[in-house]
């Protein structure tokens, strides 16, 4: 009997180059798929073109390779798969699971109560637009059934995606599709079996798995690690400046990044280089010690320079 595949992936947005908090998640997924000699694919989430920075496919290609994470094939582009997307929106169509609406998100804030970070969609267009009104998005009608899954390293999660979240966007205005359609295609379509990445994604997983089963896809297993955060609690991301990685560095921030998901390498390493340090990794990463945990604080890079 032939051993059943592993296929990970990585799935940066061209937005900025990478930082502390996405080499987590890099790595992360890069070592869950090579300690499971699985795939390791690569993908450029690039469908919100003007948000996307010049340069910032190939910083981001040159820092995964100074670091020795290397992917399998060639990296996908969602910039070019937008027929793929649009098939999908044809078929949830033909389901009855999409509408058009007319809100804005001022007029979604303004009348409703919010959920978490997010505001939950009142369903003001579900059944028809006001008039006079034309549509600035396509969403997908979510039931009162309550989406669960277990992640393998936050646990048990459920919600409910009529209580929690609404009748959610899958394609934007201006005719952007949006994350949540393209992410589920694109997992399917390209054999996904376990998705590593950031706990920022947790809560919109359910609406992935919604999505998945619309269109008949089969559900990856999830790991959803703790998000890099500063001292005062705030989250590394493009949008705040966080610091690029320094290719200078490389051996450093990855010893950081282990200690970050749990994995205590020893003090010699700090002498090693890149390879050493992933070669030890490989042999001694287990997904269980990493924190249950949304968030982390950001290990002192200092720790483990050579004295």
């Amino acid at each position: 009997m032939s051993k059943a595949i592993y296929r990970g992936r990585f799935a940066p947005s061209p937005t900025g180059p990478l930082h502390f908090g996405s080499l987590v998640a890099a790595l992360g997924s890069w070592l869950e798929a090579r300690t499971h000699e699985g795939e390791w694919l690569l993908r450029i989430e690039d469908l919100d073109r003007p948000r996307e920075q010049p340069g910032a496919v190939a910083a981001i290609l040159k820092t995964l390779e100074a670091c020795g994470l290397e992917w399998d094939g060639e990296p996908v582009f969602q910039s070019r798969r937008t027929a793929r997307y649009a098939l999908a929106l044809k078929r949830l169509e033909s389901l009855g699971s999409v509408f058009p609406c007319a809100c804005s998100r001022r007029e979604i804030a303004d009348s409703t109560l919010q959920a978490g970070d997010e505001a939950v969609y009142p369903g003001t267009c579900r059944k028809g637009m006001p008039t006079g009104r034309s549509a600035r998005s396509l969403r997908a009608c979510v039931t009162d059934s309550v989406i669960a899954f277990d992640d393998r390293v936050q646990g048990r999660i459920s919600q409910s995606l009529a209580r929690d979240v609404g009748d959610f966007v899958i394609k934007r205005a201006g005719g952007f599709f949006a994350y949540q359609l393209a992410v589920v295609v694109d997992d399917g379509e390209q054999g996904i079996t376990h998705v590593v990445r950031g706990a920022d994604l947790l809560d919109s997983t359910p609406r992935q798995i919604y999505l998945q089963q619309l269109l008949d896809y089969p559900a990856p297993q999830y790991a959803h690690l703790p998000v890099a955060v500063t001292p005062t609690g705030e989250k590394l991301s493009k949008q705040t400046l966080a610091t690029p990685i320094d290719l200078e560095r490389i051996p450093v921030t990855l010893m950081s990044a282990l200690a970050f998901l749990g994995q205590q390498a020893p003090k010699a390493l700090g002498f090693a280089t890149s390879s050493e340090i992933l070669a030890w990794a490989r042999a001694h990463w287990q997904l269980a010690k990493v924190q249950k945990s949304r968030t982390g604080e950001i290990p002192n890079a200092a720790d483990f320079l050579p004295p």
